[in-house]
């Protein structure tokens, strides 16, 4: 995208270009980056010549305390228009979260804190090789260094992306925790079936979604299923059974496939299966429920497996929630790191395994 419109830039003078999201705002603030240099009020590394004239306007430098809102205010007025869920639709009902933590208590269980436990020693013995190459730098006992932290947390990361499924890394256990997860999620959602209705049910990985669904069947409960692999007639057919026909009690759906364009108002209670790795594709995955045309409370239950990288994962989509009202909006939300998920969880594994607070 940035590569087109800078084509349309050489051809077309003064060009209109419009930058729309259907998101929530935002996963990371690399977003912003992506969008303003679309829009050409930055290249990326310091402001375009429109927005800097907007900014020298304020009379004030990033030294006076004052600049931050000034600057968010001169950014907004060059054109952004955000349409916040409250105003669009101010008589939604409520909507709430709910963590249901369970216990892996079985062998699989006991091998995914097992493996979780093997990761975070791999990364500490990383940290450490670190540190003896470059000296501790003064540091206090006990106490670790973040950059080198981050440093080992990255490289693990990239060497997981690389890898895909074919070692042991934070992937693959996040899948495996799904996996020990489902049917207990599942259960959860054949209960709330029977006690208040329609449940629509989000899982990430196939076999999940799977297990789920094989699990229904054996329940007695009609379901439906939602995947990145249907046609849209097929598609639509699903949505349309789920939301008409009484008979239908839960609809299965992909995370990333079916978390948006759809309607699924005839539910008013969500099970997240398995986690998301951003407080973004969560939101917009509850949203199917939470819509226009809903009239009852959504609650969305997110199954936790306690004691294991699950439980950090959550706090740490929780943590990213106040990231857009803080840059758009100027809300006192509480800061947070730009960090993904993915690698604040690995820094965690790190930090838990060196014994750092």
């Amino acid at each position: 995208m940035l590569a087109l419109a800078g084509r349309i830039r050489e051809q077309v003078a003064d060009p209109l270009l419009l930058a729309l999201t259907g998101t929530p705002l935002i996963n990371d603030v690399e977003d912003f980056d992506a969008i303003w240099r679309f829009l050409g009020w930055t290249n990326g590394q310091k402001p375009g010549p429109e927005l800097m004239e907007k900014l020298d306007a304020t009379g004030l430098t990033p030294a006076d305390k004052a600049f931050y809102p000034e600057a968010r205010s001169a950014v907004i007025s060059m054109g952004i228009v955000r349409r916040k869920k409250k105003d669009v639709a101010a008589d939604l009902p409520d909507k709430m979260i709910a963590d249901l933590p369970v216990e892996l208590d079985d062998e699989y269980g006991r091998s995914i804190r097992q493996a979780e436990r093997e990761l975070g020693e791999r990364l500490a013995a990383r940290y450490r090789r670190v540190i003896e190459a470059r000296g501790d730098r003064g540091l206090a006992h006990g106490e670790v260094d973040d950059d080198i932290v981050r440093l080992v947390a990255h490289n693990e990361l990239e060497e997981s992306k690389a890898a895909g499924t074919g070692s042991e890394n934070v992937f693959t256990m996040v899948r495996k925790i799904g996996q020990a997860k489902a049917l207990l999620a599942a259960d959860y959602a054949v209960q709330l079936e029977r006690s208040v209705g329609k449940v629509v049910f989000f899982a990430k990985h196939i076999d999940v979604m799977d297990a789920a669904e094989a699990h229904f069947g054996a329940s007695g409960i009609p379901h439906v299923s939602i995947r990145g692999d249907q046609s849209t007639p097929a598609r639509q057919e699903a949505i349309d059974a789920f939301n008409n026909d009484p008979a239908v009690g839960v609809a299965v759906c992909s995370l990333t496939a079916a978390g948006v364009g759809l309607n699924m108002q005839a539910a008013s209670n969500v099970v997240l299966a398995e986690l998301s790795w951003t407080a973004a594709e969560q939101t917009q995955a509850i949203d199917r429920v939470h819509r226009i045309g809903q009239d009852e409370p959504v609650t969305a239950w997110r199954i936790i497996a306690a004691h294991t990288i699950d439980t950090k994962i959550a706090e740490l989509i929780d943590s990213k929630q106040g990231l857009a009202a803080r840059a758009l909006d100027g809300e006192a939300a509480e800061e947070t790191s730009s960090d993904s998920v993915q690698l604040a969880a690995l820094m965690h594994l790190t930090r838990q395994a060196l014994g750092a607070q």
